[in-house]
C-alpha cells in the first residue's frame, strides 16, 4: 500500500516538473502558494476565479489539484494594497523587535556592571591602629 502511494505522489511530482519545464514557470499547489508568499488560499482563489492570475487542475494523489505560477501569484500580490500593508507592518514590527532585543542587551549590560562588585581603593580604605 505505501509503495502505491509513494509511485502515485512521485509520479505527480514529476508531471509538476514536466510543467514547469514546458511552461517555464514554476506551477505549485494553492498551500505551497500560500506558504510561500503569503496569500490567503482564499485570495488565490478569487484571483484565479476572475482571471487575474492562471491556473491548472491537474490530477494530484488525493484527486484533482489546483496549481497556480508561483511568479503570477508574486506579481500580483505586488499590486495589492492591502497585502504591501500588511507587509510592511510585519517588517515594521520584526525591526521593532531588533531595536528592543538590542536594548535589553544593552540593559542587561548596564545591570552586570552594576552588580559586580567594586575593588577596595586605597581612599576607601581606613586604616585602625
Amino acid at each position: 500500500m505505501a509503495t502505491d502511494w509513494d509511485g502515485r505522489l512521485e509520479a505527480w511530482r514529476t508531471e509538476l516538473d514536466l510543467l514547469a519545464r514546458l511552461d517555464d514557470a514554476h506551477w505549485v499547489p494553492l498551500a505551497v502558494a500560500e506558504a510561500e508568499t503569503g496569500v490567503s488560499r482564499s485570495a488565490l482563489r478569487s484571483w484565479y476565479r476572475n482571471r487575474e492570475i492562471p491556473s491548472r487542475l491537474v490530477d494530484g494523489p488525493n484527486g484533482p489539484q489546483r496549481l497556480v505560477p508561483l511568479t503570477a501569484v508574486v506579481e500580483r500580490a505586488g499590486k495589492s494594497p492591502r497585502l504591501q500593508r500588511r507587509a510592511e507592518r510585519e517588517i515594521g514590527v520584526e525591526a521593532q523587535v531588533v531595536l528592543l532585543q538590542r536594548r535589553v542587551d544593552q540593559l542587561e549590560l548596564r545591570l552586570a556592571a552594576l552588580e559586580r562588585p567594586r575593588p577596595a581603593h586605597d581612599d576607601d580604605r581606613q586604616d585602625v591602629l
